[in-house]
């Protein structure tokens, strides 16, 4: 399960604050207690002008030039009743942008707030947009699953399916074949968006890119194969899930209806591949994802395929009913 996240003011400047350009004007003493928890940016110039209904106390406040001119056009009192009003409500963090000067108001406010007071020398779009790629970095919601992720034809396969079902040996099959490798055993998978990234545990890089195979032991895949064998992060776009055949097992025939898998609020399409001896995995997880790709332009061969299935059907049953009409 995805657990939420939080990122620390501090952290936020000790590891972009130079990309950022970014320094600390007030509020330094709760920087560390301070905590971002969204992703998104909130630009407060609303809140500030009186309507705090639907305040977003979790996002990181982000003043820019429209927002600097909004304060110049308050006397003194009116700032300080705007700034007070919107810290009650408890911000992580204001930060203004294109190094403009801070009223005085606002950072006494702040600091008597204790909430953190940023200032970057970066133009306001240009952090905004800085700002969201390292905090979608830092906050995506994530999950970690048993399987195996690999890169076949440019689409994400994330191989699952019991312990010793053979999901490593057809990943090695497919790395052979010249498709490429992102993880074996523990998948962490990130969510952008609606784009879930898959890639290997990072807190344990020396076992990146090694696999098990079972009889064999453990194999590195970049010593063995090289480095076009593997990539370090890759879109997971279809689950596959090997199964082992047992009698009376219900499978999909035609692949009409597509089966999809929830991961992190995201469905991505499932299919279920019953394991066989003598069944060549590897080729039918290339068949999978050239025909995903297929599916992407818009092409659904079995769909198609269906359509044509049902006129043939009432062409012939026409054809039996004026034959019938013409005995009698």
């Amino acid at each position: 399960m995805s657990k939420p996240k939080r990122l620390s003011v501090a952290a936020l400047l000790q590891e972009r604050g130079e990309e950022l350009k970014l320094g600390i004007i007030a509020g330094k003493k709760k920087i560390k207690k301070s905590y971002i928890s969204s992703m998104d940016i909130s630009r407060p110039g609303l809140a500030l002008a009186g309507f705090t209904g639907e305040f977003a106390s979790d996002r990181l406040q982000v003043l820019c030039s429209t927002e600097m001119a909004f304060f110049a056009t308050l006397d003194s009192r009116a700032r300080r009743l705007a700034i007070q009003k919107v810290a009650k409500l408890a911000p992580s963090c204001f930060v203004i942008t294109n190094d403009a000067d801070a009223p005085r108001e606002l950072t006494e406010d702040l600091e008597a707030a204790g909430i953190p007071l940023l200032v970057s020398r970066l133009a306001g779009t240009d952090f905004i947009h800085q700002v969201t790629d390292f905090l979608e970095l830092r906050l995506a919601p994530e999950t970690h699953l048993h399987g195996t992720l690999v890169d076949v034809y440019g689409i994400g396969l994330l191989i699952t399916g019991d312990s010793g079902i053979g999901k490593s040996e057809t990943a090695l099959d497919l790395v052979e074949r010249g498709h490429r490798l992102v993880a074996d055993d523990l998948i962490r998978i990130r969510r952008q968006r609606t784009i879930l990234l898959g890639e290997g545990q990072e807190q344990r890089p020396a076992f990146q890119h090694h696999m098990e195979i079972r009889g064999l032991g453990i194999i590195n895949l970049y010593s063995i194969f090289g480095v076009r064998s593997i990539r370090l992060q890759k879109r997971v776009e279809v689950v596959v899930e090997l199964k082992r055949w047992e009698k009376g097992m219900v499978m999909e025939r035609l692949g009409l209806e597509r089966e999809t898998k929830n991961v992190l609020g995201v469905n991505i399409p499932h299919i279920v591949i019953p394991v066989l001896p003598g069944r060549n995995l590897a080729m039918i997880c290339e068949v999978i994802a050239m025909n995903h790709l297929v599916v992407l332009r818009g092409y659904h061969p079995m769909q198609l395929f269906d359509r044509e299935l049902k006129k043939l059907l009432v062409q012939k049953t026409k054809m039996a009913k004026e034959v019938e009409e013409d005995v009698e």
